[in-house]
């Protein structure tokens, strides 16, 4: 096991963070702004809209950005030192944005194999209807994935540790390759956040968060992210969104920039909670496999001592739970653990998971099940009690 991390050397990027996205620098909470319409105060500045739409300054109209979205970008782009950030309502509508913006009929996409459920059927599902072809690769895969990359590809898309079974990708391996074959990468980066590992830092062209988990941290908001270094693909990306007619409703963006001044602080909260809960599991007879990126027992462990400076609140177990009957009483034994979707708020969670890959990095015997665990902001020492109730009331 990883000891836990020092996240000093994310102060300065933490101080500019609480410093930024401020509509109006003299208060300290953005106000909310609700508007559909934008006056212009004379005819230059109505004309001026046409030679740069896509200038920040401008404001012109509610869907395309107001002063308190304005802002949520200003704190974004501190958070990982990017050229902007595209928004949008959810991080799956982020997702469908990158893949659809970047990919036309006859391309071929190269997609992690551990992502997260809907990524992957929108890529069996609607890009497969457009005509766009994908490869699911072992996300394992380093250097290696050379060997994938067709004539057609576009595109590799990485999530890193991935969904469920948590396996840290060696990005650097695998930018390096994209750069010699001249093809683009993006990553989902919900996990970490910029704040445990920045892919941009690593040479990722298109980093996508779903703000819906750690950026907001309380559980109240839905919204997307994509961050990029380079002006090009965020001008593509972002008229991309706006043609779709995405946009983030500016109560959501001012959840969300509330949510990102307490970042920092959350998630060595979250971080060192887990890691009790995750030591006590480790020595629990129906715990088969602790699949926690700060473990060796889990897949891309190398990778992530290397890349990143800590870890958070969310990772798996494979246990020896038996029949449906057993996994159901260890889930009705649960009160604290909610039993839901989504994570990265302040409660704890627990969810059963089923896989649905094509490289079985994570096989599961016929009487194991994965769950998926998120330590909220609770005492540990309760989650752990309860823990053990639920696995005594498998055996009653």
């Amino acid at each position: 096991m990883a000891a836990p991390p020092d996240h000093s050397n994310a102060k300065a990027r933490v101080t500019r963070l609480l410093h930024s996205g401020r509509s109006d620098p003299r208060v300290v909470a953005s106000p909310v702004y609700h508007a559909s319409t934008v006056l212009f105060r004379d005819y230059a500045e109505f004309e001026a809209r046409k030679a740069a739409p896509l200038d920040r300054d401008h404001l012109y109209y509610g869907r395309m950005g107001l002063p308190t979205t304005r802002a949520l970008e200003d704190a974004l782009m501190v958070l990982d030192d990017s050229v902007g950030a595209v928004l949008a309502p959810s991080g799956v509508a982020s997702i469908a944005s990158i893949l659809s913006a970047f990919l036309k009929p006859g391309d071929h996409l190269l997609m992690a194999d551990s992502v997260y459920g809907p990524t992957r059927n929108y890529c069996k599902g609607t890009l497969a209807q457009r005509g766009v072809s994908t490869t699911f690769y072992d996300p394992l895969m380093g250097e290696s994935i050379d060997e994938l990359v067709r004539d057609n590809t576009r595109l590799i898309f990485m999530e890193s540790p991935g969904s469920g079974t948590f396996e840290v990708q060696d990005v650097p391996a695998i930018v390096a390759v994209a750069r010699k074959r001249g093809l683009l990468t993006a990553i989902d980066n919900t996990w970490a956040t910029p704040l445990l590992f920045n892919p941009l830092d690593h040479g990722v062209d298109l980093a996508m968060q779903s703000g819906t988990k750690y950026l907001n941290g309380h559980a109240d908001c839905l919204f997307g992210v994509t961050t990029t270094r380079d002006q090009a693909l965020y001008e593509r990306l972002h008229r991309y969104t706006l043609a779709q007619g995405l946009h983030l409703a500016p109560d959501d963006a001012m959840l969300a920039l509330r949510g990102l001044r307490t970042l920092a602080v959350r998630l060595p909260a979250h971080d060192a909670a887990a890691r009790r809960v995750a030591t006590w599991l480790q020595d629990q007879d129906a715990v088969q496999r602790l699949l926690h990126p700060a473990w060796d027992s889990c897949p891309g462990h190398a990778n992530f001592q290397r890349d990143f400076s800590g870890a958070n609140g969310l990772f798996a177990i494979v246990a020896r739970l038996g029949d449906d009957g057993a996994l159901a009483r260890f889930i009705d034994r649960l009160e604290l653990f909610g039993v839901g979707f989504s994570w990265g708020g302040f409660e704890s969670l627990c969810l059963p998971m089923e896989l649905h890959r094509e490289h079985a990095t994570v096989p599961l015997a016929d009487d194991e099940t994965l769950l998926r665990l998120h330590i909220g902001l609770e005492d540990p020492d309760d989650l752990i009690a309860e823990l053990a109730a639920a696995f005594a009331a498998v055996d009653a």
